[in-house]
């Protein structure tokens, strides 16, 4: 079942309409799950940080083994080519994929052939600027690299976020605010997480256990340049406990804030919002 509607596919060379069937019983992603996607969004007729989101699918590509069959530069063609039968003010979900096909050594390392590839076009609409969510602990922790391949967006990491969201919903809430292997917080089960207090904002330190998103090191830069302190570090539970604000932040809703964590209630104050506000004055301006 698609997340979206209106999907367009790209795949063998060409666009088709509607949701193809892209893998085959025998891939290596089929049967191994060596499947590596990006995300970025289609926006008003603005697609913030393309270029990235492109380069990123093919590192992380090569973090799990596979050899990318397309340059980032001609990813980032492709997919405005599909855009270009949207309406501009549609809210597009921008999906490029990797997926193993052919087996290397011991069948289990991929070959050396060129992955799979196909982009995925949906509508999915944006989140209401007046959506919150609720966070909960989960007792389920984030992997390091030793571990599992922290280092790629990787479809095989995908199942452990389900069973912290599982566990959340159980007990009556969103989302997950989760830890690292040392119990210092990673960030959310799908998105990253920053707190306010006093003014300045914090958010956990890239520490090998999570993905350090696109989305968020944008928000990190626009805050600096528009004069806010901004820290990257070890925080605690406790210290989410004590914020002003909490927010959440990714490519597919860019900026949600949270209403309450664990019993703690937080405002949706002035950060989040400022946060959201450079974000799109910054999108709008780019090229």
């Amino acid at each position: 079942m698609a997340t979206g509607k209106n999907i367009r596919t790209y795949f063998e060379g060409r666009w088709h309409e509607g949701d193809v069937p892209v893998m085959r019983a025998a891939d290596h992603g089929a049967w191994l799950g060596t499947t590596v996607f990006d995300g970025a969004r289609y926006v008003n007729g603005l697609a913030p940080d393309l270029a990235a989101h492109c380069a990123r699918t093919n590192r992380s590509a090569e973090a799990l083994m596979m050899t990318p069959s397309v340059s980032p530069e001609e990813m980032e063609a492709i997919v405005w080519d599909g855009l270009a039968q949207y309406p501009r003010e549609a809210a597009v979900y921008v999906r490029p994929m990797y997926w193993g096909i052919e087996g290397g050594h011991l069948a289990v390392m991929p070959g050396d052939a060129p992955a799979g590839f196909c982009i995925c076009l949906e509508e999915v609409p944006m989140a209401p600027d007046d959506a919150t969510a609720n966070l909960t602990t989960t007792r389920f922790r984030r992997p390091v690299l030793d571990d599992a391949v922290v280092n790629a967006k990787a479809g095989c990491l995908y199942p452990n976020n389900a069973r912290m969201l599982a566990e959340a919903r159980r007990k009556g809430y969103a989302n997950a605010l989760v830890a690292d292997a040392l119990g210092n917080v990673a960030e959310a089960a799908t998105a990253n997480v920053f707190m306010a207090r006093d003014g300045e904002v914090f958010t956990p330190i890239p520490n090998g256990t999570f993905l350090a998103g696109i989305t968020r090191a944008r928000h990190i830069a626009n805050l600096r340049a528009d004069g806010v302190t901004v820290h990257e570090a070890v925080l605690t539970f406790d210290d989410f406990r004590t914020a002003d604000e909490v927010f959440l932040t990714g490519n597919l809703m860019k900026v949600t804030p949270v209403s309450e964590f664990d019993g703690t209630r937080y405002q949706v104050g002035p950060m989040s919002r400022r946060v959201r506000d450079l974000y799109w004055d910054w999108a709008h301006s780019e090229p």
